[in-house]
This record gives structure tokens, sequence and C-alpha cells, in this order.
């Protein structure tokens, strides 16, 4: 259930941002095991002076097509997945649609299952009826 902000500058084709989802997510199926289906991403670009970036901070140099990804998961992963994770986003992205590395970012928080809401006011991880009441109508 892992939430993805992808964050750019403004000026990339529908077909750049939609390589970069799709490489994000077939990522994370890999290495993170998440369903296909499992899939809730949002795509935030940005003018040259609101995303600000040091070009050399422990890796680099990052040039204009920086991309950070901040990925908010509730389930933890070993530190093994984590890195196997980050070679696997910035090797597809490399590949499509043609990022280098030193470019991508990522950050991953971890959340408990309480801090989700699917969506109808309800706490679908922790609450074992849910569906019950959808069906049934709320109670």
């Amino acid at each position: 259930m892992p939430f993805v902000r992808i964050s750019l500058r403004k000026g990339k084709s529908p077909d750049y941002l939609g390589a970069i989802a799709d490489n994000i997510q077939r990522a994370l199926m890999d290495t993170f095991d998440v369903p296909e289906n499992d899939r809730f991403q949002a795509i935030h670009q940005h003018d040259e002076n609101e995303l600000i970036f040091d070009r050399n901070y422990l890796a680099g140099p990052r040039s204009d097509n920086f991309v950070y990804i901040s990925i908010t998961t509730g389930r933890p992963r070993t530190g093994e997945m984590k890195a196997a994770l980050y070679r696997r986003i910035a090797d597809l992205l490399a590949q499509s649609p043609g990022l280098r590395p030193e470019d991508v970012m990522i950050v991953i928080s971890t959340s408990a299952p309480e801090d989700w809401s699917f969506g109808d006011g309800m706490a679908q991880m922790i609450d074992p009826d849910w569906r019950l009441r959808v069906a049934g109508g709320r109670q």
C-alpha cells in the first residue's frame, strides 16, 4: 500500500511522466512485494524556483532533471529490500525515460496501519469488518 509522490521540474512530456510512474510501480512490485493494482501516485511538477536541491550533496552532480521520490509505506521493509528498491528504481529510470542515477533521490517513510484510510471514512487496515459495513450500508 505505498503512496508515492514524485517531484520534478515542469516541462516533461506525458510519456516521460508515465515512464517514471510506471517504472517506480514496477520496481515496487519487483522488490517490495506490492501487488500490481496497489498503485497510488501523485506527480508534482515545479517551476525552477520551487524545487530546490543541492547539486552535489552526498551524490551528484545533479542536473535540472533531478527527481525526488517520496514513498510512504505501511509495512516495514528490511534494509536489503530498501537497497534493492533504490537500485531497481535507478536502473529502470535510466532505461526509461533516460534519467541518470545521480538525478534520482528516494526517501522511504513507514507508517502504522491505523494511519491509512482508503476512503469511506474507514480505517480498512485495522477494521476487520469494514467490508461488511460497506456491503450492508454504514452502521
